[in-house]
């Protein structure tokens, strides 16, 4: 129990001692970068150069003289990025003595070479005309659109395939208006409308009541 006494007395002895080492040697870690960055023909400083400090989410931009000043650590390596100069990356020393590092960054333009492009003259009517009129389309296509076209086609997809949510609501709508509208009274028989029965007939006709495998 004593021997625990003493350790935690020391303890708490020592805790100023090492948290002040730590701290300076936190601190002798620490470096201002600053610097310019400038293009290598004909030195002039390059505005908006992306300073970042690879492998961390902080850096900083340089101003429209080129010049910049951003934190690091000894040890540190820094990228400098442009959207018309080659990527170039700087190692901080890490025996470097004092807390300040000053360098020139030279950047190197970076050319890229479009393919050709070659601009042709508008087609007039009279040449669009023709050659949508010339356009030849394989049989199959045609033969697809007919299908597509078809009056049965249509008819089968539309009770086959099951409407959005614009229709279904469009449908409770009108349900919920016809029970309004017949509120209290029994709602007309269509068995002697004329035109139900014309669009019945129409429906025999077609084949709509057949029986389908």
């Amino acid at each position: 129990m004593l021997k625990l006494l003493r350790y935690s007395c020391l303890t708490l002895l020592l805790s100023p001692l090492l948290a002040h080492a730590q701290f300076e040697s936190t601190r002798d870690s620490v470096v201002q970068l600053y610097g310019v960055v400038m293009t290598a023909d004909s030195l002039v400083g390059i505005p908006a150069v992306s300073i970042m400090v690879k492998g961390q989410n902080r850096g900083t931009l340089s101003n429209n003289q080129g010049v910049f000043s951003i934190v690091v650590l000894k040890g540190d390596e820094v990228e400098f990025t442009h959207v018309s100069y080659l990527a170039k990356k700087v190692k901080i020393p890490r025996d470097l003595v004092g807390n300040q590092y000053g360098i020139v960054q030279l950047m190197v333009a970076d050319t890229v070479y479009l393919p050709a492009t070659v601009l042709k003259p508008r087609p007039t009517p009279e040449q669009f005309a023709r050659d949508f009129a010339n356009v030849s389309i394989p049989d199959d296509q045609y033969e697809i659109a007919r299908k597509n076209t078809n009056a049965a086609s249509r008819r089968m997809l539309l009770q086959s395939i099951p409407g959005d949510g614009g229709e279904a609501t469009r449908m409770q709508m009108n349900k919920i208006a016809n029970r309004a509208v017949y509120q209290g009274q029994a709602p007309p028989i269509n068995i002697l409308n004329p035109v139900a029965w014309a669009d019945f007939i129409q429906a025999w006709k077609r084949g709509d009541f057949k029986r389908k495998n």
